[in-house]
């Protein structure tokens, strides 16, 4: 029987019947926090570990109710006609959202207990028995509360569900094995393949993550690897990388297929209403041709494995047979 924990997580939303985050139906659980700072990251309110505060102009009627209410002095009218957030006075509290009647303010995260999430998980047990879904937990980066995360997994097993995590993998290899016992499957990103491209994309050099990911290949616990390979024009989807992360994944046993990932630009609303600016808006989505393309090259040399191409929205996975 699974003791009671009262330890609490960062988490940033909790999305139902996801059809593209693994096998089945499942329930995709955000974390908050990541190590990493990849310059197309869709969920940008994810990075911090703590709970933030977006704008959203479009809702804003400029009625000043937030400015004359901030305890803080941390909002202010700016010379464009929106609301500014001087983000090193803002402490959080919160109060605007409360005050504004016209929901311009949001806030992304949440304070929740091992037992609430596995409880919100639960509600959904039977799509998991009908579809053999369960439940993924994604972020922002899940290992960065791993004691919150395996008390999570641990949970689900223990009921029954089926568990899988999306990952980058950025992590000492000690903590990784902290969770591997409850985990059926990990979807982890290979973003580049050359370190120092790598830590030009995402803040952070890949040594580590390919090294644990060969580590992991030789554990003794069951579970699936699926990588995830994200194709962003002109920045990672060179013929050589592509091969290259085809022969490093070539010779590895737990590697069930690779799956491409198009870029997308859905966050960029996100970062708006954090204030942050979005690096990537010149870049456009790759092509239909593009990816199969890349599916051709890769399906040459495959030897045993799959090779998918998934866009991650609702419409689902690209046709390669159109």
């Amino acid at each position: 029987m699974l003791e009671k924990i009262n330890r609490k997580g960062s988490i940033l939303r909790i999305e139902r019947a996801s059809i593209h985050d693994g096998d089945g139906i499942r329930t995709v659980v955000y974390f908050n926090g990541c190590p990493l700072k990849c310059k197309w990251c869709s969920t940008p309110e994810s990075q911090n570990i703590n709970d933030k505060l977006g704008y959203i102009q479009k809702k804003c009627t400029i009625c000043k109710r937030c400015i004359s209410h901030c305890p803080e002095n941390a909002l202010s009218l700016s010379n464009d006609e929106k609301i500014h957030i001087d983000r090193s006075k803002c402490t959080s509290c919160f109060k605007c959202i409360d005050i504004c009647p016209f929901g311009a303010f949001k806030k992304y995260g949440m304070t929740m207990s091992v037992d609430e999430v596995i409880n919100e998980i639960s509600k959904d047990e039977l799509f998991y028995f009908h579809s053999n879904g369960g439940v993924t937990i994604s972020g922002g980066e899940c290992l960065i509360q791993v004691e919150f995360l395996r008390d999570v997994l641990k949970g689900c097993k223990m009921k029954g569900i089926n568990t899988a995590i999306e990952t980058s993998l950025f992590a000492k290899y000690k903590d990784i094995e902290k969770v591997l016992p409850f985990v059926d499957t990990l979807f982890i990103d290979i973003k580049h393949m050359d370190s120092s491209c790598h830590k030009a994309l995402t803040g952070v050099k890949n040594d580590i993550i390919l090294d644990n990911i060969i580590k992991l290949d030789s554990s003794k616990y069951n579970f699936d690897i699926r990588i995830r390979v994200p194709i962003i024009p002109g920045l990672n989807d060179s013929d050589y990388n592509l091969l290259d992360t085809l022969e490093f994944c070539n010779k590895l046993s737990k590697i069930r297929y690779i799956e491409l990932l198009p870029y997308h630009r859905y966050g960029i609303d996100t970062y708006n209403s954090l204030d942050i600016e979005y690096e990537l808006k010149n870049i456009n989505s790759p092509s239909k041709d593009c990816i199969k393309r890349i599916v051709s090259l890769l399906e040459q040399k495959k030897y045993s494995l799959e090779i998918r191409a998934n866009t991650g929205i609702p419409d689902g996975s690209i046709d390669l047979t159109k």
